[in-house]
């Protein structure tokens, strides 16, 4: 086959061409630090990044999730907290009030700081965080107590099937009924049913007295796990929780009131300091959890980090060492393409 001076100088050209297609590939890579720009670079490896990134940003979400979780239940115990400080605070008023030694005078004292004491428990039962009630259940918008509907007393006698929705019922162990359209009654959690005109021992208040949302506020921490991030309202700010400390308020106003009736108050307050003890212990028990899985997610994150690292980033030092030696290999070639391109036939005729 005969060479000819033109394919001579299409090769060269064409090998330099893939020469400056090979430094700008390299050059590429150490500029943004990645193995690959696009997909056909290497579908293999773009693949994989896919696939590492997505794992990545879950990783993420999930911490992102357990700042909400800490947020959450940081400040449900720290309130409940406090809610035991006042609660300890009204015992010992209690108990220095049930000495028969203290004047009327004395005791209405003390039942003006236990009052004021109340409604700074309904402050703390009406706590919001990110503009959230955190102590009423799935509904963070509504407010879960309300005192002035709780101090109102209402005849059971009133409530028929037109205003029926507007209350709640109470059973003496605190048990709610909610009123069910469907059913036409007022029905508790295990289907009781109660219809009206209401027969029986209940205490009827106004929706909105106290909370009656049951629902758990879950948030996920890893892949299909969900917790529990707030308390069961019910188990501390209940409806006898803040009816008992208001009959306390009137016991220690009355004249007529003994030492001895107060003392058996010491065995409610008491009561509801336990529910109080269980709701943080079991909060707390959560919150041992949430710790556990936050080092689990800070364990997944870095592996996640380090395989997508290793699948997308450039050895850079490696790459350096190619680049130089690319460069190189590309100044031959120029030298040698200006050589063979160079000779014509004049120069044979000299």
């Amino acid at each position: 086959m005969r060479v000819t001076q033109s394919m001579l100088s299409a090769n060269s050209l064409r090998h330099i061409q893939n020469s400056y297609k090979n430094l700008g590939k390299l050059e590429e890579q150490l500029t943004t630090g990645k193995k690959v720009s696009r997909p056909s670079d290497d579908p293999v490896v773009a693949m994989k990044g896919m696939r590492y990134r997505s794992q990545v940003v879950e990783v993420e979400q999930f911490n992102r999730n357990l700042s909400e979780v800490y947020n959450w239940m940081d400040n449900g115990d720290a309130a409940l907290d406090e809610v035991n400080n006042v609660m300890q605070r009204i015992r010992e008023l209690t108990s220095q009030a049930s000495n028969d030694s203290y004047e009327t005078s004395q005791r209405q004292a003390i039942a003006s700081e236990v009052k004021q004491l109340r409604v700074h428990l309904e402050s703390l039962a009406n706590t919001k965080v990110n503009n959230k009630y955190i102590f009423n259940g799935s509904d963070t918008s509504g407010k879960p107590v309300d005192l002035s509907k709780i101090d109102q007393e209402i005849d059971i006698a009133t409530i028929n099937e037109g205003n029926a929705k507007d209350y709640t019922l109470f059973a003496e162990d605190g048990t709610q009924l909610l009123w069910n359209d469907t059913s036409g009654a007022f029905i508790d959690s295990k289907g009781t049913k109660v219809e009206v005109p209401v027969a029986g021992e209940y205490a009827a208040k106004e929706v909105g007295a106290v909370s009656v949302n049951q629902r758990d506020v879950d948030i996920e921490v890893t892949k299909g796990v969900n917790l529990n991030v707030n308390i069961t309202p019910q188990n501390v700010f209940s409806l006898d929780f803040f009816s008992d400390i208001g009959k306390l308020v009137s016991a220690l106003e009355s004249p007529e009131t003994k030492g001895e009736d107060l003392s058996e108050f010491l065995g409610i307050l008491d009561g509801h300091v336990d529910n109080i003890i269980s709701e943080r212990a079991e909060l707390g028990a959560r919150y041992n959890r949430v710790e556990m899985v936050e080092s689990r997610l800070s364990s997944q994150e870095i592996i996640a980090k380090s395989t997508m690292s290793e699948n997308e980033d450039i050895d850079a030092e490696k790459t350096i060492i190619e680049l130089t030696s690319q460069e190189t290999l590309h100044r031959a070639s120029l030298a040698v393409g200006s050589r063979i391109i160079q000779p014509s036939l004049i120069d044979f005729l000299r």
